[in-house]
């Protein structure tokens, strides 16, 4: 079992990743929270937990860590603090314990984000911290959904480096493909779009390797 270290575990998005990785066979979640009143609703469920805040000292939140998904997010509040720089941050704290695979949440846009009407700043926060990953050295996966939207999952979706298109996704499946992505046998060193479709996520996953 490695352990995984969930970045924005309290999130909307994050609690979706720590209830699949709870049941999977091959991974342990570890949330990182910002608070400690956060913590409890994790070690009731037996859930390992670690305090970190992405404004701060966080290089202590990757020990005994194997592999990271980052979801943390501000809601764009903080994006140069939280989105930007806390990223890097973590980043650089799995560097220096050799993690053996960071997979990034980011956002459809990010690749080019001058040209966006809206949420240029995020999305400008998004870049920079996409671009410091893939040039950190470390294994990664970087994954760009469009629209976040809370239907239920399909468990389908459409996948391409650049899909060309705008569209939207739910939340579950989003989840659902950043820990897939976590398998040693899924591609590395990759950046890619996802928006809902008709393709099996590991099938679709299957198609970058």
């Amino acid at each position: 079992m490695e352990n995984i270290l969930v970045a924005g575990a309290n999130g909307t998005t994050g609690k979706k990743i720590i209830n699949i990785l709870t049941a999977s066979q091959y991974f342990t979640p570890v949330a990182m929270v910002r608070k400690k009143e956060q913590l409890e609703q994790f070690e009731k469920e037996n859930i390992k937990t670690v305090l970190g805040d992405l404004e701060k000292d966080i290089s202590h939140t990757t020990e005994g860590i194997d592999k990271v998904i980052f979801a943390a997010g501000s809601g764009g509040k903080k994006v140069t603090e939280v989105d930007q720089e806390g990223a890097k941050k973590l980043i650089d704290a799995s560097k220096d314990k050799s993690i053996k695979k960071f997979v990034m949440l980011s956002s459809m846009g990010a690749d080019n984000p001058e040209q966006a009407s809206q949420l240029k700043d995020y999305l400008k926060a998004k870049h920079n911290a996409d671009e410091y990953l893939k040039s950190s050295d470390l294994n990664y996966a970087i994954i760009r959904p469009g629209s976040l939207t809370d239907n239920k999952g399909s468990g389908k979706i459409e996948l391409k480096p650049s899909l060309n298109k705008k569209g939207s996704i739910s939340r579950d499946d989003v989840a659902q493909t950043l820990v897939r992505t976590l398998h040693d046998d899924a591609s590395s060193n990759v950046t890619f779009e996802i928006i809902k479709g008709d393709v099996l996520i590991g099938k679709a996953l299957n198609t970058l390797l």
